[in-house]
C-alpha cells in the first residue's frame, strides 16, 4: 500500500511537473513569440526611422544640391561684379596716376612760378628797401631798428609786485614780429576786445632771430666811416629789454663785462670795432689811426670811464660838456686812448663796463642806471696841398678847413718830430707840415631803460636814479620832436644826453635807433612808449647827413 501510495505520489508529482513543464513552455514560446515580435517591431521602428531620415536626407541633399547651384550662380554673378569692380578700379587708378603726374608737374611749374615769384619779391624788396634808405639819406631820417626779445624766467619770477594768478595771466606774448618790417601788438583790457596795433620800421627782429642777423643790418653803416660820414648807433628801451645784451653781448655774473669766449653771441659794439679795423686794414697802412673814449651819463653828470689816477688806475673823472664856436658838442679833457686793433678796443670797453653804475631791481638783476656812450674816433691822413685846388665849390673847402684838426696822434707827432729833426730841406719840412687830419666818429650809445616805479620797485638812491633816466629820456623825445616840427630852438642842453649826442642826433651823423622791446603782457605800456618813440623818430626830417669829403689829387698832378 505504501509502494502504492509512493507510485500516486510521484504520479500526481510527475503530472505536475509535466503540467509545470508544458506551461513554461508555454511561457517561454509565448516570451520568444513576444520577444520576436518586439524585435520586429524594433525593426520595423528602426526601418521607418531609417527610411525617415534617408528620405530626410535626400531632401537635404537635394536642397544643398539647390543651395550649390544657387551659390555657384551667385559666385558667378558677384565673380562678374567684381571683377568689373576691379577693373574699374584699376582704370581709376590708371586715371588717378595720370592725374597725380599732371598734378605733379603742375605742382613743379607752380613751386617754379612761386621761386621767381620770390626772387622777384625779394629783388623788388631790396630794391624798395635801397630807395627807402635813399630817401632815408636825402631826408636825413633816423633809421629805426625794432628788436623783441623773447620771454625769460624772470618775467614769471615771484619777485614781482604781483599775484601768482596775475603773473600767469600777465606772463604771455603779445608783441610779434608779423614780418621783417613789422610789429604786431595785441591791445587788450578787461571788459574790451581784443584790439590790434601794427608798428613799421626800416627792420623788425624777431624773438629767434641772432645777433648775427642784427649785425648784418647794421654793418653797411659802417663803411659810411671811412668815405666821410660820422655814424651813431643808439639801443633805446624799458629796463630789461635786452639794450645792453644787442650792443654788448652776454655779460658774466662776477665783473659784469661782456665775455667774447662765443662769438655768436657778441653784440654790436664789439661787431662793430672788429668790422672797422678790418675796413681799415683793407686800406693803406698808417693812413688811418683810431681813438677810444668811453664816458657814461649817471644822474645827468658825465663821467670818463676810462681816466686814471696818479698810480694808472683807471676811475670815472666827473667831465662837463660845452657847445664850441662851430655849434659842434665837446667834452674837453675826455681821456682819448689810442688803439691798434680790436682787442685794445674791447680791453678798454670791458674796464670802464667795470666803472659803469648797476643796481637790482625787481625787472632786472643788474639793471644799467647810466647811459653808455662808446666814440670811436677815426682819423684820417691826408695832404695838406691837395686841399682847395679840387673841391666841388667853395663852400665846402671852407667848411672842410674848418672841420680839420691840427692835433695829431701820439705816434703822428713821433714821426713828425723825427722827420723835422732829420728834414735836409725846406721842402721836407713844408710836406710835413701839410699833413692834415680828418676826423670822423662812430658813436655806440646803450640808453638806460625807462622805468616805471610800480614795477621795478626801487627806492632810496634808486628812485632818483630812475627819475634822472626818465627824464633824459624825455629831453631826448622833446629834442627829436623840436626837429620834427622845424623849431627854431632846439633844447639839447635840457639834459647832459642830449648835449652830448647834439652832433649825432642833429643831422651830423648816420643815426640808427635800435628799439628793444619785451613781448610780456605786464610790460605792455612800456613796449607800447617804446614803439610810439621809434615812430616818432622814423618821421624826423634832419636834411641831408653832412659829408666830411676828403681831398683828391688834382688832375695836374
Amino acid at each position: 500500500m505504501l509502494a502504492s501510495c509512493v507510485k500516486v505520489i510521484l504520479h500526481m508529482t510527475q503530472k505536475k511537473y509535466q503540467g509545470l513543464a508544458r506551461r513554461s513552455t508555454n511561457e517561454v514560446l509565448q516570451l520568444y513569440s513576444a520577444h520576436s515580435q518586439q524585435q520586429k517591431l524594433q525593426r520595423s521602428s528602426v526601418v521607418i526611422q531609417l527610411y525617415g531620415a534617408i528620405k530626410r536626407l535626400k531632401c537635404d541633399l537635394k536642397s544643398l544640391h539647390s543651395f550649390a547651384l544657387e551659390l555657384s550662380k551667385d559666385f558667378q554673378r558677384q565673380s562678374k561684379t567684381y571683377l568689373y569692380q576691379v577693373l574699374t578700379a584699376v582704370q581709376g587708378i590708371q586715371l588717378q596716376n595720370e592725374a597725380a603726374q599732371m598734378f605733379q608737374i603742375k605742382a613743379f611749374d607752380l613751386e617754379q612760378s612761386l621761386q621767381e615769384l620770390t626772387e622777384r619779391y625779394e629783388k623788388e624788396k631790396q630794391k624798395r628797401r635801397a630807395l627807402h634808405n635813399s630817401l632815408v639819406e636825402l631826408r636825413g631820417n633816423i633809421r629805426v631798428h625794432c628788436r623783441i626779445r623773447p620771454l625769460l624766467p624772470f618775467d614769471t619770477a615771484a619777485g614781482h609786485l604781483v599775484s601768482q594768478d596775475r603773473q600767469r595771466r600777465f606772463s604771455e606774448e603779445v608783441a610779434y614780429a608779423a614780418d621783417d618790417e613789422t610789429v604786431l601788438v595785441k591791445c587788450s583790457r578787461p571788459g574790451h576786445a581784443s584790439v590790434n596795433k601794427t608798428f613799421q620800421f626800416e627792420r623788425v627782429y624777431s624773438a629767434s632771430e641772432s645777433q648775427d642777423a642784427v649785425f648784418a643790418d647794421v654793418a653797411p653803416l659802417l663803411t659810411s666811416l671811412l668815405d666821410g660820414y660820422n655814424v651813431c648807433i643808439m639801443a633805446y628801451g624799458q629796463t630789461g629789454s635786452g639794450k645792453t645784451y644787442t650792443m654788448l653781448g652776454p655779460q658774466s655774473e662776477e665783473n659784469l663785462v661782456f665775455a667774447i669766449e662765443d662769438e655768436s653771441e657778441l653784440g654790436i659794439i664789439p661787431r662793430a670795432t672788429q668790422e672797422v679795423f678790418r675796413l681799415i686794414s683793407e686800406k693803406p697802412p698808417g693812413s688811418y689811426w683810431v681813438e677810444v673814449s668811453v664816458v657814461e651819463v649817471y644822474n645827468n653828470e658825465i663821467f670818463d670811464l676810462l681816466a686814471k689816477d696818479s698810480c694808472g688806475k683807471v676811475f670815472g673823472v666827473k667831465r662837463d660838456v660845452v657847445t664850441t664856436r662851430e655849434g659842434k658838442s665837446d667834452v674837453p679833457l675826455l681821456t682819448q686812448e689810442t688803439v691798434e686793433n680790436a682787442s685794445e678796443f674791447l680791453h678798454l670797453v670791458n674796464k670802464g663796463l667795470q666803472l659803469r653804475v648797476r643796481h637790482p631791481t625787481l625787472v632786472h638783476a643788474h639793471s644799467s642806471r647810466s647811459h653808455l656812450v662808446v666814440t670811436l674816433t677815426i682819423a684820417t691822413v691826408v695832404s695838406g696841398d691837395s686841399f682847395g685846388s679840387s673841391w666841388e665849390d667853395e663852400q665846402t673847402s671852407q667848411r672842410l678847413h674848418k672841420e680839420v684838426s691840427c692835433t695829431f696822434p701820439q705816434k703822428m707827432k713821433e714821426s713828425k718830430s723825427t722827420s723835422s729833426s732829420r728834414a735836409s730841406s725846406p721842402a721836407q719840412l713844408e710836406a710835413t707840415e701839410k699833413m692834415k687830419q680828418i676826423k670822423t666818429r662812430l658813436q655806440l650809445v646803450d640808453l638806460a631803460g625807462s622805468e616805471c616805479v610800480g614795477m621795478s620797485g626801487v627806492t632810496g638812491a634808486a628812485l632818483r636814479e630812475t627819475s634822472f633816466i626818465n627824464r633824459s629820456l624825455s629831453a631826448l623825445a622833446d629834442v627829436l620832436g623840436a626837429i620834427a616840427e622845424q623849431r627854431s630852438h632846439i633844447p639839447y642842453r635840457n639834459s647832459k644826453l642830449t648835449h652830448l649826442l647834439q652832433d649825432s642826433v642833429g643831422g651830423d651823423a648816420k643815426l640808427l635807433v635800435m628799439l628793444c622791446i619785451s613781448p610780456d603782457q605786464k610790460y605792455l605800456t612800456e613796449s607800447m612808449q617804446s614803439l610810439g618813440f621809434g615812430t616818432r623818430a622814423r618821421q624826423v626830417q634832419r636834411g641831408q647827413v653832412k659829408k666830411k669829403n676828403f681831398p683828391v689829387l688834382s688832375k695836374a698832378k
